[in-house]
């Protein structure tokens, strides 16, 4: 008797929690749709301005589908002597790290950029060690396809420049 009262509550705990045969399957397509999205092509320019006068400008770019994150990286790894004999690298060069999510009508980008470069001779100040200069813009942003944002802009301390990173998303699919 107490084996059969065991076996019904199982069998009640098991019809109550598992889902009905098509619903499992309903319930696992929903989830895909949601994860999903269309896919972007997402362009970074960085601007170099001193004065008003545009200096420099790089370009970066990148695809990615709506609700996942990509990096691209460039640069070259740089030994530094740490202690005598011993070496650590150091990256340096651009990293740009964007996530973009679709939600409602808005178009979420959210962007993590490091750019580290060589100090020029000028702002070495006879360091025997070279000095390097590092710029970081962390933000994020709604955008609107096919137009250009500005992400984030600083000024360089040491200089009468300023940087700005700007972004443009386009929808390819």
């Amino acid at each position: 008797m107490l084996k059969k009262l065991v076996l019904y509550i199982t069998m009640a705990v098991i019809l109550n929690v598992a889902p009905p045969p098509g619903r499992a399957q309903e319930a696992a397509s929903n989830a895909k749709a949601k994860t999903s999205g269309n896919a972007y092509r997402v362009d970074f320019v960085v601007n170099e301005t001193e004065d008003g006068r545009k200096m420099n400008a790089r370009q970066f770019g990148m695809n990615l589908i709506a609700g996942d994150g990509n990096d691209v990286k460039i640069g070259t790894r740089v030994p530094v002597e740490t202690k005598q004999g011993e070496f650590q690298y150091i990256d340096v060069g651009t990293k740009i790290w964007c996530r973009l999510e679709e939600r409602d009508n808005d178009l979420v980008l959210s962007v993590r950029s490091d750019f580290t470069n060589f100090a020029v001779a000028e702002q070495q100040n006879n360091h025997v060690m070279p000095l390097l200069r590092q710029m970081t813009i962390n933000a994020s942003t709604v955008a609107v396809p096919g137009k250009t944002v500005v992400v984030g802009s600083v000024e360089d301390p040491s200089s009468k420049r300023q940087f700005s990173l700007d972004v443009t998303a386009n929808r390819i699919r």
